[in-house]
């Protein structure tokens, strides 16, 4: 029976991480890996040894670093200022109390205005604003794919 209820907390860990992919509130490839240690740890990581366990933390490592970067590069291949990389941050935390739309077009909607009070250029405010929420977008595709990769290779030691 106890076994039963670690199966669960296991898979309830994997399942919130991989909505916390798109929801920013949520940590969620860590906690995907989270879940997976549990999985493992269960039957004394006989089958999903450690090789498992080092591959899926190397995966959310660099699914934490493509959250950073994928949405920098996006601004700072627009050319973005300093403000307009503050304002995505901003959006980014003021969309998370607006539901899932809000997570996706309020860090445009930062990035374009704090661009603006930089620069008071509409045309170019506009283009930063889509070039990081491009980059951000680019970055949520790669956790979602690093984050699938994870449970994947997780599947494949349990099962096999």
């Amino acid at each position: 029976m106890a076994d039963a209820l670690w199966w669960v907390l296991s898979t309830g860990l994997i399942l919130l991480g991989l909505a916390g992919i798109v929801l920013p509130a949520l940590p969620g490839t860590v906690l995907v890996l989270a879940g997976i240690v549990v999985g493992a740890w269960i039957d004394d990581f006989t089958r999903v040894g450690w090789f498992a366990i080092a591959t899926c933390t190397v995966l959310a490592a660099l699914a934490w670093v493509l959250d950073y970067v994928a949405a920098l590069l996006g601004a700072k291949r627009a050319g973005a200022s300093r403000q307009a990389v503050i304002g995505a941050a901003l959006g980014t935390v003021a969309g998370i109390f607006m539901g899932l739309v809000g997570v996706f077009f309020m860090p445009l909607v930062g990035a374009a205005i704090g661009e603006f009070i930089a620069r008071k250029d509409h045309n170019r405010a506009v283009k930063v604003g889509v070039a990081t929420w491009l980059g951000l977008m680019a970055g949520m595709l790669g956790k979602v794919v690093l984050a699938f990769t994870m449970v994947g290779t997780y599947l494949v030691a349990l099962l096999l």
